[in-house]
């Protein structure tokens, strides 16, 4: 019953298939803001869930536009070529992050995030 606005990033947790497109399973994660964060209202809606996100380190790329999915994999297939064979991340998912809202058409912010092993 609490109205919170959006937050920035929006993140889609991907998981790549083996030819490097995106499986169908996705996950959505929205930051909760700042008032809330100690004491989050419980969700209504039992395929909502409040997850802590532990720091981390990331290996990340920025690209403009209106991201679509072709776009994601496309600059996380040029963040994996630069990152090389050297640099240790996790391959079994990255993170896609959005930080506009829809009817923002210039300037617009997207990135794919690495995590660090």
């Amino acid at each position: 019953g609490v109205g919170m606005g959006m937050t920035a990033p929006v993140s889609i947790t991907a998981f790549p298939a083996e030819d490097d497109s995106l499986q169908q399973k996705v996950k959505v994660s929205l930051r909760i803001p700042s008032q809330y964060q100690a004491n989050p209202p419980c969700p209504t809606d039992e395929s909502v869930k409040i997850e802590e996100r532990q720091g981390m380190i990331i290996y990340s790329t920025q690209f403009g536009g209106y991201a679509k999915e072709v776009d994601y994999v496309n600059y996380a297939a040029k963040l994996k070529t630069a990152l090389g064979s050297e640099v240790a991340y996790r391959k079994d998912f990255y993170f896609c992050s959005g930080y506009d809202p829809p009817m923002k058409p210039y300037g617009r912010r997207n990135e794919v995030w690495f995590v660090k092993e």
